[in-house]
């Protein structure tokens, strides 16, 4: 492995076995767990619409958590990087997940809303054009097919 690429390892452990395994669609949970060493677990389930657990993460909305926290360090970064103190930082995202007649699907779209507090409030025009240069250095973002946009929102909105 050189230095420009690292590795990263976690196990997912299916505990929703209800004594019969799979012997039905119906006859099974989608309860999972999430671990990695380090940060510890994760509990996981199916979104809701597939006989989840709404108490628990479903893949959906992990991917859109990576992808928001992805894009809030790129952007923090960049903020460094062009001279705008960030002094809070809050982001309320969504994904759209497109079911397909065959029970296949994709996300098709996510959109960040991410709400900046700045120390100097004259960076505001600056500071929002920097989610462009965030999206084109988060690695998340580089490596989903479906679009990212961003909203930014206004602090005291």
């Amino acid at each position: 492995m050189s230095l420009s690429e690292h590795h990263f390892e976690l196990t997912v452990e299916w505990t929703g076995n209800n004594g019969t395994g799979t012997s039905g669609y119906r006859d099974y949970s989608r309860i999972h767990e999430i671990t990695a060493e380090g940060p510890g677990s994760i509990n996981g389930s199916a979104a809701r619409p597939f006989r989840g657990d709404t108490d628990r993460w479903n893949p959906e909305q992990l991917l859109l958590a990576a992808l928001t926290q992805c894009h809030m360090l790129s952007y923090l970064h960049v903020a460094v990087q062009n001279g705008v103190v960030v002094t809070g930082y809050t982001d309320t995202a969504t994904a759209q997940l497109h079911v397909n007649s065959d029970g296949s699907g994709e996300i098709t779209h996510a959109t960040l809303r991410p709400r900046v507090e700045l120390e100097d409030e004259s960076q505001r025009d600056l500071a929002d054009s920097l989610h462009d240069a965030a999206r084109d250095v988060c690695f998340i973002a580089r490596s989903v097919n479906f679009p990212v946009h961003h909203e930014p929102e206004s602090p005291t909105a």
